[in-house]
């Protein structure tokens, strides 16, 4: 009875090395990434051409910054995506686990109010911005629109872009409690093209021709005032790595971004490179 007994721990026991050896392995040749569904578009699209340089894989996914940090935390990735910079609650938490995270910046990007195209504001003052989101401005007519209510479209908590818009637009207060949260960028685009009372904002590298960008205190969105830090709501986008357990293959992967290579692909897909 004790012989079988022992036979069968040893039995499952080496079952569970070698899933664990497997998924080593598989984690081994594989960069996994969470994070921002802002630096998405430029890492999805990286991804594909460093696979075809390397021959290695990029898993990526698009979750929020707030997500993507956490799971670095927690050992579930080997990057994070980062539409903002650490908050002091995360670098505490980072060393109370022991961990040094490095932040890495890889573009430049801005946040940008957007309004569907029948919309006659085109340009908006930080304060006009703030009370809007704030709820003390709620009718276009007192921009010099239609005698309209104004819909009002935010990001999620969880996301980079909203703390960036939080920071810089809204002086930290809160957004109105009737806003329209979206958890992506694309979800904001579709929800204010669709909708003439509506305003929202974007990374640069999400504009298109379904919605209308708009200035604001008539400083220009361009890549220019965007990589100056002119345009009131600009930002650097990041990667952000554990120090003590940052892979080969990763370290590869932010190599190839901040490489010449890498930088027209920032380009390519929207966002505006570091040089």
């Amino acid at each position: 009875m004790k012989r079988s007994l022992f036979v069968a721990v040893a039995a499952i026991l080496a079952a569970a090395a070698v899933m664990l050896t497997g998924c080593s392995r598989d984690r081994g040749n594989k960069v996994v990434i969470k994070g921002s569904t802002t630096v998405l578009p430029i890492t999805q699209k990286a991804s594909e051409e460093f696979k075809r340089e390397k021959g290695i894989s990029v898993s990526v996914d698009g979750s929020g910054s707030g997500n993507g940090i956490k799971a670095l935390l927690d050992g579930f990735c080997d990057i994070a995506n980062s539409s903002r910079e650490l908050k002091p609650e995360e670098i505490d938490t980072a060393k109370g686990k022991g961990i040094e995270l490095k932040e890495i910046a890889i573009a430049h990007d801005m946040v940008v109010p957007i309004v569907n195209p029948a919309n006659k504001a085109k340009n908006l003052t930080v304060d006009q911005l703030k009370g809007i989101y704030d709820g003390s401005i709620t009718n276009w007519k007192a921009l010099g629109g239609a005698d309209e209510k104004i819909v009002v479209v935010s990001r999620d908590t969880s996301s980079g872009t909203y703390e960036v818009w939080h920071e810089k637009i809204m002086k930290k207060t809160d957004v109105r409690k009737d806003a329209l949260l979206q958890a992506s960028n694309g979800a904001i685009i579709s929800t204010v093209a669709a909708n003439p009372k509506a305003i929202g904002y974007v990374g640069f590298g999400y504009l298109n021709d379904t919605v209308h960008p708009v200035t604001i205190n008539g400083v220009e969105v361009t890549i220019d005032n965007g990589r100056s830090g002119k345009f009131p709501v600009s930002r650097k986008l990041f990667m952000m790595v554990n120090t003590a357990k940052v892979s080969a293959d990763a370290q590869a992967f932010i190599d190839f971004i901040l490489s010449d290579k890498g930088q027209i692909i920032v380009k390519e897909a929207g966002f505006i490179p570091l040089q």
